[in-house]
């Protein structure tokens, strides 16, 4: 298909074209038509992502606070001095205020709110007299009516022609149809929908696919009383919305008795759904009507697994689907899944090359590929296939998630936040996402962004957010806020007992919040867990400043004098700086009284040594 085909506007990529369509989409952002504005703005980036200034205008298009506040991070990031996307983040939160950034002046209109104005909303001269005054309104109605007509004859008769024309090139390819199944990813969720009706703009608005997910493995042709039924499931499914998917599925059951694809795709959406007992029905449904369907199998070993991951052994299942058929792909990444969550990380590795030759180009592939590596405990090879399986497909979600996982544990602290924040706009229904943000946030500094990460997280599971309760409390302790930290901090030593990291903090909370003699129990426990010179500077620093406030000034002068005998590269100079001052003034040095010599002592004589006599 040509590149003319595929422009929605019949417009090619040069600059004089995109700068029409832009000014187009501000036309028409201002005229109150947010829809319009926002796919002209959609179009224009896939085009040219790296443009801040469409961003910044895109995010005035879209509804939803999250989409506002990507559109506005990807203009910063293209355009750190970019002030429009600065106040814009500033003002929904997502950004620290900043006092270099000038305010708006407050006694004339804002400058983007200016161009922003609703047409309806704009003040205006009233009357004809004033209108037909100005020459430019004149010349500004010409132009209209001309613009007018030319895209009646563009929309009302061009555009149906070549649509026309484009889907009478179209030729049918053998084989199943590249849309409506969507395979499951590594994580258990499906691929990005095609449609979304709720929530945030997409990912595929923003970023051009790579790679189109497994199609359907049969193409039935659907019977003439069930088409519209099936248009309508088809939607649905895209949708994600697997109650209305099921429901209408179900209705064409009885008009295909014979179709095992029917029944298989209803276990499927159950199976999305979690309700593994209502999937295996399905699916052994659906082998009922046809004994030799794959892809039955495969479902059965999947439902299987969501129903008892420890005890059920899905080998037998696995077997089958690849005796019936050798050319599924799936079967052979799921049953490497099986093996690399089971520590059989060498032997998944045939199951992988296999499917790696059948599905080429899949981002599924390339990370499993990855876990294989990561769980083998070579991380360099583990982030090469993420980054590979982000390259083949920039759409699929959970690479990353697995992305943001790799850099955490390289503490490239950045990218891993980059990576994070992506994943949770999308796949905002995984708590574990949200937690591992906030260790990123923790680890940059950023400690308001890090709570805010982890009470998000801890609103859609509470119990899954167990292991990042630490760096919500740290981060509360950085901020000052002592009391909330306790709690986070007591779970985190509760949890594991033996980490220097959360000892230290739950003693800082005790301290800020003057339980001292708490603190000084948490001081106690930390010693002998420190694991390099930084952590015993700490460990004496903290133990002095409690032994202080309990008023056992012998061991509080002890733990100075120790920290004091460290090298100075263990401690910051504010800790050295403190540990001096606080000796000074716990130990004061003696004054001798003026005027007064220094007695000596008078060295004692040495007695004469008897002399020896000769005996006669």
């Amino acid at each position: 298909m040509s590149e003319e085909t595929n422009d929605p506007f019949g417009a090619s990529n040069g600059e004089q074209n995109n700068e029409l369509i832009f000014q187009d989409a501000v036309k028409a952002l201002r005229g109150g038509d947010k829809t319009r504005a926002k796919e002209l703005l959609t179009f224009l980036l896939k085009s040219e992502s790296n443009n801040a200034t469409y961003w910044v205008w895109l995010s005035a298009a879209v509804d939803a606070d999250k989409e506002r506040i990507y559109c506005l991070q990807s203009a910063l990031k293209l355009d750190p001095e970019n002030s429009t996307a600065k106040r814009g983040l500033i003002l929904l939160g997502a950004l620290s205020p900043d006092e270099t950034i000038q305010p708006f002046v407050m006694n004339r209109p804002r400058a983007w709110e200016e161009k922003l104005l609703l047409a309806h909303e704009k003040p205006r001269e009233r009357g004809a007299r004033a209108a037909l005054r100005s020459p430019l309104m004149r010349l500004g109605g010409l132009a209209v009516i001309g613009v007018g007509l030319f895209a009646l004859i563009y929309f009302v008769v061009l555009l149906p022609r070549r649509a026309t024309s484009a889907n009478g090139t179209r030729t049918n390819t053998p084989g199943p149809s590249p849309t409506f199944s969507a395979t499951p990813t590594l994580f258990g969720a499906t691929a990005i929908p095609s449609q979304v009706f709720s929530g945030p703009t997409p990912l595929s608005a923003f970023l051009e696919a790579t790679y189109t997910p497994t199609p359907l493995y049969v193409n039935t042709p659907r019977s003439a009383a069930a088409v519209d039924q099936y248009r309508v499931a088809k939607a649905a499914y895209n949708a994600q919305q697997w109650d209305e998917f099921i429901q209408n599925m179900k209705l064409i059951e009885p008009l295909e008795p014979q179709s095992a694809d029917i029944p298989y795709y209803i276990a499927e959406a159950y199976r999305f759904k979690g309700e593994a007992f209502d999937a295996k029905k399905y699916y052994n449904k659906a082998l009922g009507i046809d004994s030799k369907f794959a892809p039955a199998y495969l479902g059965l070993a999947r439902a299987g697994l969501m129903e008892d991951p420890k005890r059920f052994d899905p080998k037998k299942l696995f077997n089958q689907a690849v005796e019936l058929d050798p050319n599924f792909g799936e079967t052979y990444i799921e049953r490497a899944l099986w093996l690399i969550e089971r520590g059989k990380y060498k032997d998944a590795m045939p199951d992988l090359e296999l499917a790696e030759k059948i599905m080429p180009g899949s981002p599924e592939v390339s990370l499993a590929y990855a876990q294989a590596y990561l769980g083998a405990g070579d991380a360099d090879k583990a982030l090469s296939y993420a980054q590979k399986a982000r390259e083949e497909d920039v759409l699929h979600l959970p690479t990353y998630k697995l992305l943001g996982n790799l850099y955490v544990d390289r503490k490239e602290y950045d990218s891993a936040v980059e990576a994070l924040l992506v994943y949770t706009t999308y796949a905002s229904g995984d708590a574990s996402g949200f937690g591992k943000l906030g260790e990123a946030y923790y680890r940059l500094g950023e400690y308001k962004n890090a709570v805010n990460a982890i009470n998000a997280g801890e609103k859609i599971n509470r119990n899954g957010m167990k292991k990042y309760l630490i760096y919500r409390g740290l981060a509360n302790v950085k901020l000052g806020n002592f009391r909330d930290a306790e709690g986070d901090l007591n779970a985190a030593v509760e949890d594991d007992s033996t980490s220097f990291e959360a000892r230290l903090g739950y003693a800082e909370a005790l301290y800020g919040i003057e339980k001292y003699g708490s603190a000084f129990l948490q001081a106690e426990a930390m010693r002998g867990l420190e694991s390099n010179n930084e952590e015993k500077a700490l460990e004496l620093y903290w133990r002095a400043r409690i032994q202080e406030k309990r008023n056992d000034i012998r061991d509080a002068i002890k733990s100075w004098n120790d920290l004091l005998k460290m090298d100075k590269s263990a401690m910051t100079k504010e800790m050295r700086d403190e540990a001096q001052a606080r000796l000074a003034a716990l130990v004061p040095p003696t004054n001798t009284p003026k005027g007064s010599k220094p007695t000596s002592t008078p060295m004692p004589k040495a007695s004469a040594t008897p002399k020896v006599t000769s005996t006669p």
